[in-house]
Parts: C-alpha cells; structure tokens; sequence
C-alpha cells in the first residue's frame, strides 16, 4: 500500500549510513531458521487479533483505530539467533561498523559484532537502580559518533529517597572498552522510591534534538502526575544534545512548567522513533488494555490517566471510563488485549521494500514484532513477525542491508536476525 511518510530516520540511522553495506555471510555459521517467521490472518482481512477484548463496550474513534485488516509479507522470511547468553537485554544501537551496542538491564554495555561476538562490558557507565523494571535501559549513538564517539544512554538512577529516570552521555573510547567524560544531561523529578515505568526510551531527531520518554512510575499515588506539567512523569521529552532546553519547546516560560516537557498524558512509553520529516511516533503500555501508537506533536495532551482505553488490572473503569474528550488527542492506535510493546523504529531499508514506512513495534507480552502499515498517518494493516521464537522482543533496529535485528527480554536473551533469504 501507498505510504504518505518522508524518508525515514531509523533510531540508528546516523551510524547506519556511514557505511556502505556490513558484509553479514559469517553469519550463516550461526544457528539458522528458515521458513515462516509470521502469523497470518483466518482469512484476508481479517484482524491478526483474535483474543476478546478486555473492554469489548468501548468503541475505537475512527476506522482501523484498533485491530487493522492483516497483512502478509509475501515471500520467505528467515531469522538467525545471531548471539545469546544476554541477561535482559533493553536497547540497542547500531554503529559505523556494523557493530551493536546493546543494555543489559541490571548494568552492563556491550559490543556484539555482527558475526555473534559478544564483548565484555563496557567501563565507566554511572550505577543504575535496578530493581523491578529498572536498571540500564536505552541506548543511542550521537548524530556525529563518526567523529565524537558521543554516545547517550537512559537508566533508572539511584537516588537520596528513592530513584528516577536519568540520561547521561559520554565518549566511547577508540578500544571501544570504557566511556569517558561521562555527564548526566537529564533528571526526571521528582524522585520517587518505586521501581516501575521509567519509559526511557531515546530518539535523535533530523536537527539534532534528543527525545525522551518517562513513565508516570505506575503507582496511583504518583500516576495522576501525567497530567501535570510540573512534573516530568507521564511526558515526552525534547532537549538539545548537551542537556540544554530548546527555546521553542512548548512549555518554555510557563510558570509552573517542566521546560524539557513537549508532550503530556503518557502511561509508560518505552518506544519512540522519528521520521525523517520530524513526526515523532511513540508507543505506550496500557493497563488491561489500551497500548497506544501516537504521533506526538508539541504541547499536546494523550489523555493519561483520565482518558485511555483497556481497564484497570483488577477490572473496572480507569477514573470515569472515558476513551475520548475534546482536549485530548487520540491515540493513531491502540491494541485490546495488550501486546505489551517495548522499543520501536520506522522501516528504512532495501530488504523489504515494500515495508518502508511501515512502522516495526517490539511485542513483549505477545512476543512478536508487530509490522503495521501506515497510510495517510493512520494503520491500514498488521502483520505479526518472529511468531516462532518464542521470545519476549524487546527492541528493533534496522541494519545497513535493511534486515531487521531484535534483542529479546529474557534471562538467556538473544540478538536475532530476520531477513530474506
């Protein structure tokens, strides 16, 4: 289908179009799958989802909203476990090299090649807190890496009192084994002594602009915080690379305000990708029910917790069960049951061509990489990858050959590889 969406900035782009192509044959010594990696609809058209809805009286807004027509790549589909023995992996970068930075939650940085070589961790990183959901989470190279080696990273940091989402950046060293000149360039405030939805996932934009998302920590005590704009729980983030404000935020001299905020109402947003003509796109855990894609746009409000589709986690209405107000932006598309999504990225590559623009969302809960095709900036169809794996998929990337690479949430977590044969 015809894609309205610019050329694409994928999160590891900048490092991706350093090179000319990594040469990848050396990984067909590794463990190889072939055949399909998808699930497919009943029949044509129908929605991939098929479990009921957890909330089956609320009505999506627009058409496609919710449980898209499915869709099937045509051709053979393989995937190869590139490398494994990863202890919770969370993000991943892609290098000038063809190499990957890859978190591993309670604290460690590493460097696998692109042959399967997993590398020792990496010095210098500040501690995390990582209790629960925290820990060392995303992971992004600098829009001049080639040059600065700047990389940036997310983590939930301990504190006096408790813990917070915090970013820091640093230079890699040549040897690519320590992290040197390392600064924290944002704290999510106020602290808080809990363990869950850091958010925290990371985006440059095309003029160098840094993204951010943060969680609203979960807790109804501190959830209603998504609303107010004196706190960074629940928001989008936008700074410059070294930790600066942009004038032109939204909120910028408001009284009251969080200047980095740039939008507001999140649940806990752990995917954020942008496009190469600015549109940022994020996506969101809901509660039993109601994950969100959304296109975050300046000073918005996505309507966390007072308008949200799904239900509470012990059943009943979120606040007045309200899916849509008139001041509150609707979500491009939500999934009922959940599919617990992690990382995201736009598709940008020469593998699959007819995926560019598609939008690649890491699956954690359903344990797949849901593919859904964007028309005009709405979904007009899902398919479901890695089926067969079996894994928790916790981020996404695209490669310099346009096969798509995936790190997997697991104890003994992989790094995966789906191309066509």
């Amino acid at each position: 289908m015809p894609s309205s969406a610019a050329p694409l900035r994928r999160k590891a782009s900048h490092a991706g179009r350093l090179m000319a192509a990594a040469s990848l044959a050396v990984l067909m010594a590794a463990c190889n799958v072939t055949g399909t990696v998808g699930a497919s609809p009943a029949e044509p058209g129908d929605p991939v989802e098929t479990r009921p809805a957890n909330a089956p009286d609320q009505q999506p807004a627009f058409e496609n909203q919710t449980r898209a027509p499915g869709v099937v790549t045509e051709g053979q589909l393989s995937h190869t476990v590139v490398a494994d023995g990863l202890v919770e992996p969370w993000g991943m970068a892609l290098m000038p090299d063809g190499n990957w930075l890859v978190t591993e939650r309670p604290g460690r940085l590493r460097i696998i090649t692109a042959d399967g070589q997993v590398g020792e961790p990496i010095a210098g990183l500040p501690d995390v807190d990582a209790r629960g959901q925290g820990g060392l989470l995303d992971i992004v190279t600098g829009p001049d890496f080639a040059s600065d080696r700047m990389i940036y990273w997310s983590y939930a940091e301990p504190r006096d009192g408790g813990n917070g989402t915090a970013v820091a950046r640093g230079a890699m060293s040549a040897d690519g084994t320590r992290v040197e000149n390392v600064q924290v360039i944002f704290r999510a405030l106020p602290s808080y002594d809990g363990d869950k939805h850091y958010g925290s996932s990371l985006a440059f934009a095309p003029d160098g602009k840094l993204f951010i998302t943060v969680g609203e920590r979960s807790d109804a005590a501190v959830r209603d915080q998504a609303q107010d704009l004196g706190s960074h729980y629940g928001k989008t983030i936008r700074i410059n690379a070294d930790g600066t404000v942009p004038e032109d935020n939204p909120f910028v001299g408001q009284a009251g305000a969080q200047p980095e905020i740039w939008t507001y109402g999140h649940r806990n947003p752990q995917g954020i990708t942008i496009a190469e003509d600015g549109a940022v796109w994020s996506v969101e855990h809901g509660p039993r029910g109601g994950d969100e894609i959304n296109r975050a746009s300046a000073g918005l409000n996505y309507g966390w917790p007072e308008v949200t589709y799904g239900v509470e986690y012990r059943g009943g209405a979120v606040g007045e069960g309200v899916t849509a107000r008139e001041d509150i932006e609707q979500p491009v598309y939500y999934w009922d049951p959940v599919i617990a999504p992690g990382g995201m990225t736009l598709y940008d590559g020469a593998m699959f061509p007819g995926w560019q623009g598609n939008l690649l969302v890491a699956a954690l809960g359903q344990k797949h990489i849901a593919r859904l095709v964007i028309d005009d900036g709405r979904v007009v169809g899902e398919e479901r990858l890695l089926t067969d794996l079996g894994d928790r998929i916790r981020d996404v990337a695209v490669g310099p050959d346009g096969a798509v690479w995936a790190i997997t949430d697991e104890s003994n977590g992989k790094l995966v590889r789906l191309y066509r044969p």
